[in-house]
Parts: structure tokens; C-alpha cells; sequence
């Protein structure tokens, strides 16, 4: 079967279809608006790319325990109508380019060495396309695909992005860690659910706490401390190292500590390896993600770890 075509005309246009077939490994205009809705509906799909996969699928399953329907993952017509809620704004915008997108200041290259990067004055996007791809809440590699003209470093070009919708609004007061779902979830006072978004939950070296913590801090542009007797090893590194801030830090653009000393949420440099790499005992999220998280928790704030 022929890969479907992905442009904006498409993708706006998308719809449920019953006998629909994803192709592998193809992107699918219908699974970007799916992603997009999900996005706009506080259940996050990790990084808008086109393709079917586990965090899609998961973040249906969340959708589905927001209404406290059978998480089964699967679509339907009903299900379709729940998600879409009658929105007819565009999942496909356009976007001019600034001056600022393109100032920077941008890094060459990001070194994996933590002895290298701590040597760095910044862990800065590598260019504009990076940066406006985690804007847009998009794989960097799919920006480049529904642009393939675009040339992202001169100001006043027009590009076609996603739009997912500002951030959504409340205090969340109770999170839980899945690690069944790989997913973090965020309630308000009374129950409500707020948030839903995939995670890298630990791994079985260095698995993440059981039981309930509590948010103690929030650090956005954090800088990293690499205590190799404490944390973890990376490479050949046995010094402490302090890693500068950016978001292609170790953590990303944000630390939300938790009692559990060295544990924390944190952003990641990698949105599209989320729930696909390990995390060494925290829990890790998308950049995005872990910002508006960040704005929506305080001190205090319970933390339950769901095996």
C-alpha cells in the first residue's frame, strides 16, 4: 500500500475513516490532527511527528481514562467525535519566520561527553530548525518534511507548523507516575484530571521511588551536577562536573525536585526518544511538557509512583 500523502491540505483535512490502514514506518496525515487534537485536549502525544505508534496509542488510552472509558486504545467514530470536539480551528498553521528565531546564539554541535559539555558556555538548540520544531511541539525531522523549501535561518519565510494550543491552565496538586503507561499524569483539588503526558519513567539499573513524594522546587534553565559516586558513571568521567543550562542539557529546560534526594522530573534534549531510552530513576518528559508541568505544581504537590 502507497504511503499517504502529508501537506498541510491533507492533514487539515484528515478524518476518521473505519477501514483506514496506517502503512509502517509512513507518516499519516490523520495521525498528525490526531496528535494535534490530543495535544490541544491536555493529553499529550510526546512530539508531533505523523506516526502511529506506542505514545499515540498510550495517549489515546489516557484519553480514554479521562472519561473513564475502557482504555483499550483503539479508535472509533464515537471516540474520534470525542477527541475532535466539533474544533475546526486548523492542526496545520502557517508561521513567518523573526528575526529573534534566528539570533540564536546556536551551538556548533552538542559533544555526548559530559567532560565536553561541561566545557560548553551553553547546551543551546543547534539551529533554528531545532528550536522551532520544540516550539511547535514537532519532530524536528518532520518541520523539515512539510517544508522542504524552507530555509529556516532567513527571516520572513512563511512555514507550515503545528498548532497545538497554548498551555493548559490550573494547579495541579496530585500527579501519579505510571510506569505500566509510561506515563505522568496531573489532577486539580477536586479530582479532575489535568494533564496527561509520556514519560521515561527509570529503568530497571536505576529504577525510579515507589510510593508518594513531594515536589520541593522548581528550577527552570537549570544547570546539571554530575556526581558520578552518586548518580551514575558517564564514560570515562569520575569528577563532579557542572553542566552548564540549555535545552539540550542532560535534564533540558526544566528540574522539578522531589524529595527523594538526586530524584527529580526534568525536561530532555531527546523529545523523540521519550518513553523509548531509559531515564537514570527520574522522570522524564518532553520540554514542553515539562514547562507547563513546571508553571502548574508548587511545594508540596504529591508525587505517587504507580508500578
Amino acid at each position: 500500500m502507497a504511503a499517504p500523502l502529508v501537506t498541510p491540505e491533507t492533514i487539515n483535512a484528515a478524518t476518521f475513516a473505519a477501514d483506514h490502514v496506517f502503512v509502517a514506518k509512513h507518516r499519516d496525515p490523520f495521525i498528525v490532527k490526531l496528535q494535534v487534537l490530543l495535544d490541544r485536549a491536555g493529553i499529550s502525544p510526546g512530539v508531533i511527528d505523523g506516526y502511529w505508534g506506542d505514545n499515540v496509542q498510550k495517549a489515546v488510552q489516557n484519553f480514554q481514562l479521562s472519561r473513564e472509558e475502557v482504555p483499550d486504545g483503539q479508535l472509533s467514530a464515537t471516540l474520534w467525535a470525542e477527541i475532535a470536539q466539533n474544533d475546526t480551528t486548523p492542526v496545520i498553521a502557517q508561521y513567518r519566520i523573526t528575526e529573534e528565531d534566528v539570533a540564536g546564539p546556536f551551538a556548533p554541535s552538542i559533544p555526548s561527553d559530559y567532560r565536553e559539555k561541561a566545557a560548553m558556555e551553553r547546551l543551546s538548540f543547534t539551529s533554528p530548525s531545532e528550536m522551532l520544531a520544540e516550539r511547535f511541539h514537532m519532530d524536528e525531522g518532520f518541520l523539515k518534511a512539510l517544508n522542504p523549501q524552507a530555509n529556516f535561518s532567513v527571516p520572513g519565510t512563511t512555514i507550515a507548523v503545528a498548532a497545538p494550543g497554548g498551555d493548559v491552565q490550573g494547579e495541579v496538586v496530585r500527579i501519579e507516575a505510571d510506569k505500566g503507561l509510561a506515563a505522568l499524569r496531573g489532577y486539580d483539588s477536586a479530582g479532575r484530571l489535568l494533564v496527561v503526558y509520556p514519560a521515561t519513567i527509570g529503568s530497571s539499573d536505576t529504577p525510579s521511588p515507589s510510593g508518594t513524594v513531594e515536589v520541593e522546587g522548581v528550577a527552570l534553565d537549570p544547570t546539571y551536577t554530575y556526581r558520578p559516586d552518586v548518580n551514575f558513571q558517564q564514560g570515562e568521567n569520575r569528577d563532579v562536573l557542572t553542566i552548564p543550562p540549555g535545552p539540550n542539557g542532560p535534564v533540558g529546560s526544566v528540574w522539578i525536585d522531589l524529595s527523594k534526594p538526586t530524584y527529580g522530573i526534568h525536561g530532555t534534549p531527546a523529545p523523540e526518544a521519550i518513553d523509548k531510552t531509559f531515564s537514570h530513576g527520574c522522570v522524564r518528559l518532553t520540554n514542553w511538557d515539562a514547562t507547563e508541568l513546571a508553571h502548574m505544581v508548587k511545594p508540596g504537590t504529591k508525587v505517587e509512583f504507580l508500578d
